[in-house]
């Protein structure tokens, strides 16, 4: 086996954070006629440098490969349109945003969030890889190019399109080359500007043991003080950050040029500093257990399904979340215990789950078939959809999430 060099600074990287064995691309969702012929599985295995203390994963797969064609569309969530909304209300207050301003947005999906700028007058911008989800933002009246971000895209949109503020939600963790990445960042902010970053929490992962959210379109999983010197290394500062219930617990930093003396640390930032400093985030021993747990939370799920269906409960699942098809696959979870999964993406319906082949289904199935148990896969978004399918109650249905640990939601 080569030798792997950290995503970041470089440093030999061997030492394993989880493994969780032979997978599939999370979000490669098998159309009917594909659905008896070979897929390609890959070791999900999550490897931590002992120099900066990146979660990392191996690249196996372009992200060409991963993105260039994606079934994940944000408008589907309401909470996530909501959440989006507020993000958009808060920043025009915040940094003073108006017609004259410019906002660009990596990663911009289906231009669910630029869509709110947008209708503020404010002039806006997407990038987005993935030409099916781009033609959708287009539609709206969402400005959209379509090109994977980095020191080329952004050198050659600097000037006229630099931005005031420049976001990403969800797009650092899924960037392989991340120095290009961040650079690009420095290239495309104006002089004054502000980026702010949303990703998953990597202490949150390991302290709500939220393993399923590692799959192979997450190359790299962030505490604050190593993203924080990942900024640093490109002539960015970090000034702030809130953390977020979002997706299990996310940070949301904040970001301007290092000689910027308009942004100050915030109190928040230098608090979650000492914070991840005390809990041990710069040791390599606290990242060494975790996979144990993993291991140990495998069991618990399996005997719970094992469980329910020796009470002879017919299982269905709700939702064909990547961080769902991460813990089927894991767990060896097939159609032996969970019957169908139902997901509102109409671009998923009508496929099966990659590995475990469990097909996808309209959520009106639900209604028509009455399962006993409905198994919340998207565990992130479980008040939602309780409060959807709140008429499972009508024949004695329930729900089960993990919360963390898999178990019936009362």
């Amino acid at each position: 086996m080569s030798q792997t060099a950290c995503r970041f600074c470089g440093a030999p990287v061997d030492a394993v954070f989880a493994d969780l064995g032979m997978s599939p691309l999370a979000n490669s969702y098998l159309p009917p006629e594909r659905a008896n012929g070979m897929e390609p599985f890959y070791p999900l295995r999550a490897l931590v440098c002992g120099n900066c203390f990146l979660v990392q994963l191996e690249e196996f797969e372009t992200p060409e490969r991963i993105f260039s064609d994606y079934a994940y569309f944000s408008s589907y969530s309401s909470s996530w349109l909501e959440h989006s909304q507020r993000y958009a209300e808060q920043m025009i207050e915040r940094l003073g945003l108006d017609g004259n301003s410019h906002v660009v947005e990596i990663a911009s999906n289906d231009g669910y969030l630029l869509q709110f700028f947008h209708d503020r007058q404010i002039p806006v911008l997407g990038i987005e890889p993935a030409a099916n989800v781009a033609k959708v933002a287009l539609q709206k009246g969402i400005p959209t190019l379509v090109e994977f971000f980095g020191r080329e895209t952004a050198g050659s949109l600097a000037g006229e399109s630099s931005a005031d503020l420049l976001l990403g939600n969800n797009v650092l963790a899924h960037v392989p080359d991340l120095n290009d990445f961040v650079a690009g960042m420095k290239t495309l902010l104006k002089p004054g500007g502000v980026i702010t970053m949303e990703f998953p929490h990597l202490m949150r992962l390991i302290e709500d043991n939220q393993w399923d959210t590692i799959y192979h379109e997450h190359f790299s999983y962030f505490s604050f003080l190593t993203v924080g010197r990942v900024f640093e290394a490109h002539g960015l500062r970090l000034f702030d950050v809130e953390e977020l219930p979002t997706h299990g617990g996310s940070l949301r930093v904040y970001g301007c040029h290092d000689d910027d003396q308009a942004n100050t640390e915030s109190d928040a930032a230098r608090e979650l500093r000492e914070r991840e400093r005390a809990a041990g985030y710069e040791e390599l021993e606290t990242y060494l257990g975790y996979g144990r747990r993993v291991e140990a939370d495998k069991r618990q799920i399996l005997g719970f399904l094992i469980d329910l269906k020796q009470q002879g409960l017919r299982v269905v699942g709700y939702g064909a979340p990547a961080k769902g098809n991460t813990l089927l696959n894991y767990c060896g979870v097939r159609r032996d215990f969970i019957d169908y999964t139902c997901d509102l993406n109409p671009h998923k319906q009508g496929h099966f789950l990659p590995g475990s082949h469990i097909p996808i289904r309209s959520p009106e199935a639900i209604r028509e078939d009455k399962p006993d148990v409905v198994l919340i896969l998207p565990w992130n978004l479980k008040d939602e959809i309780v409060q959807q399918l709140s008429f499972i109650g009508e024949w004695g249905g329930r729900f089960a999430a993990r919360t963390p640990e898999l178990t019936l939601l009362s």
